[in-house]
């Protein structure tokens, strides 16, 4: 399991960032203040950090400065309502490996964050485990983004792989239909509820044989996996 430092002074944003990043499976700690961020993430205990630019104390920048002149190489993503070129400039010549804007969209930090990770080998995943996983018809990996039934290839859409990995991530549990639009659409766009209806329809098209149903309706609630 990857464990994510998270550097930012807004209580809310604070908060929303480690309970997501926890969702979605990780180890989160958290610091509201530089001086507090800096110690925490000289310990070289985290396999990413997230590190907000305005802090009190110690600015974002001061923190990747101080840290990387100690050899500190862990990966660091800042966060900022700064967009000037400049400050971008700034960061990455300072040692950042990434850089976004505050306000963002959850789904594109989740996928640089995950994008860091691979490259760094901190995937925060055991090895294989999201590969060639049996699911009502179909054999799925989730890595290659590859479907099969009987070895024939079966052609799903980038956002049927993303609502099929929620659902297998949660296998047995009742997902809503909000937490889907969160969860795969992201907080920059929201389709209807209709929307995720019609995906679940091709997707149970697609999985479910002509006697076992696999993605279940809860009726007045939302979708359950069941392999």
């Amino acid at each position: 399991m990857a464990r994510i430092l998270v550097i930012e002074d807004e209580p809310a944003m604070l908060s929303g960032l480690s309970d997501n990043l926890e969702f979605e499976g990780y180890e989160v700690e958290t610091a509201s203040k530089g001086d507090e961020g800096c110690r925490k993430l000289e310990s070289g205990k985290f396999d990413l950090v997230l590190l907000d630019v305005m802090l009190p104390v110690m600015s974002g920048f001061d923190i990747l400065k101080h840290c990387r002149a100690r050899g500190v190489n862990t990966p660091v993503i800042l966060l900022t309502a700064k967009g000037q070129e400049l400050d971008k400039v700034r960061g990455l010549e300072l040692g950042a490996d990434d850089y976004i804007t505050k306000p963002f969209s959850l789904r594109e930090l989740l996928a640089r964050i995950k994008a860091i990770l691979r490259r760094t080998g901190n995937p925060g995943e055991k090895p294989g485990g999201e590969s060639n996983i049996p699911i009502g018809r179909l054999n799925v990996n989730f890595k290659s983004f590859e479907a099969y039934e009987n070895d024939n290839p079966v052609k799903l859409s980038h956002k049927e792989f993303e609502i099929l990995h929620y659902l297998y991530q949660r296998n047995g549990q009742i997902v809503t239909r909000d937490d889907l639009l969160d969860k795969v659409w992201g907080l920059d766009y929201q389709p209807s509820p209709r929307t995720v209806d019609n995906f679940i329809l091709r997707l149970r098209q697609k999985i479910d044989s002509e006697t076992t149903n696999h993605i279940v309706t809860v009726h007045g609630m939302g979708y359950r996996l069941i392999r």
